[in-house]
């Protein structure tokens, strides 16, 4: 195990801090998901359809900053939590680490025109790159989708190594058990 490494979070408590990200990953999956149901199968206007906590807090929508604090918190997460993932996972969590590093400049560009208010590209309102061609929703499902699915095949790589991933794993998601079926004991 490499020394920069955070012991306590990639090698003794990595299958709960796994957890509680997920955790926090489907919360915000939920909100977009309810969204998307408020739009096409309610057919509610764009700017009603607010998610359940945009229901109660309209504001959480609207703001820029949570938007970018949760797309901080997604990419520092994948930052910590990679130092654990080996082989074919950690190929995985690196390529939603990258496609998180774009989500979260795209979601920068959105705070900076909202904390200067100044919309670049002419339009009238903060707009990251990929909303030039295609609408905010859209946008950001497939921006949770791309960064979600290599996510998943990471976890479940990880939580199911090949005989060589296995002995360079050191954190506790992979039971001990496992180690000794693997090991022929």
């Amino acid at each position: 195990m490499p020394e920069t490494t955070n012991r306590w979070l990639n090698r003794d408590h990595h299958r709960t801090a796994l957890g509680v990200y997920m955790l926090i990953v489907l919360a915000h999956w939920a909100e977009h998901l309810v969204q998307a149901y408020q739009i096409w199968v309610l057919n509610m206007p764009r700017p009603q359809s607010r998610g359940v906590l945009g229901q109660f807090y309209p504001w959480l929508v609207t703001s820029e900053w949570m938007h970018y604090l949760y797309a901080l918190i997604m990419l520092v997460g994948l930052v910590l939590l990679r130092p654990a993932f080996v082989g074919r996972a950690r190929i995985w969590w690196t390529v939603a680490l990258a496609i998180q590093a774009w989500h979260h400049l795209e979601h920068l560009l959105l705070l900076i025109q909202a904390q200067i208010h100044h919309n670049f590209w002419g339009q009238p309102v903060p707009t990251s790159i990929l909303q030039l061609i295609y609408p905010r929703v859209e946008v950001h499902l497939f921006y949770n989708s791309v960064v979600f699915l290599p996510m998943l095949i990471a976890m479940y790589l990880h939580l199911r190594p090949n005989e060589k991933e296995l002995e360079r794993t050191y954190c506790d998601c992979v039971r001990t058990d496992a180690r000794l079926i693997t090991a022929g004991a």
